[in-house]
């Protein structure tokens, strides 16, 4: 408080400084509580696509499982060599309220025709295989909704940071100062006031 001046500009000045800090407090919250809301949404998101993947793996497996009884381990692993899914995938992000998430696309090619022999394959070999496919589309989903969590959930951490850095720290000195200026305002106001009453006493006098 020392080096502060206590002028009436000094005290013009702490005020806009004030209004700025309290107008970034409010769009901070503003952003923090947008950002808890996707969270929560997102939490709820990722929660129902790990539970469908899990049960997808589940019957896949049983799927599987009845193939090898039907076609025997050798004949299903052989035939699995023979897919050859071309699947491309690209990134990019989008922007939620200054978080950057990341944005994961699957584009698998169309086969008219299975690459594997028809002659020797049970209908359970196409079951299994799409069952499969669409697995790992889900897993990608998956990951995807788990960073898009992971990534607001620092933003939130963040956000709040700078949320109580702004209410506990700049506004508490802000306002402090302010109140020492208008302290000492009135203090050499009420000095100036008597100091011109004795002046005038004297020149009374």
């Amino acid at each position: 408080m020392a080096t502060v001046k206590p002028t009436r500009m000094e005290l013009l000045r702490i005020r806009k400084q004030i209004a700025l800090a309290e107008k970034g407090h409010a769009l901070l919250k503003e952003k923090r509580d947008a950002l808890v809301m996707e969270f929560f949404d997102s939490v709820r998101y990722a929660k129902q696509k790990r539970e469908e993947l899990e049960k997808n793996i589940d019957n896949a497996y049983r799927t599987l499982a009845k193939l090898e009884a039907v076609m025997g381990k050798i004949a299903v692993e052989s035939a699995s060599l023979a897919v050859n899914p071309s699947i491309s995938i690209t990134a990019s992000t989008t922007n939620i309220m200054g978080a950057v998430i990341p944005k994961i696309h699957m584009e698998e090619e169309e086969k008219t025709m299975p690459e594997y022999g028809l002659y020797d394959s049970s209908v359970l070999l196409d079951e299994t295989v799409s069952t499969f496919r669409k697995i790992l589309k889900q897993a990608i989903e998956l990951a995807e909704a788990e960073e898009k969590v992971k990534i607001l959930a620092e933003d939130i951490k963040k956000t709040k940071r700078r949320v109580n850095a702004l209410e506990y720290i700049v506004l508490v000195n802000l306002r402090n100062t302010a109140k020492y200026i208008e302290f000492r305002l009135e203090e050499l106001g009420r000095e100036n006031f008597f100091r011109l009453k004795k002046v005038k006493s004297k020149l009374g006098k």
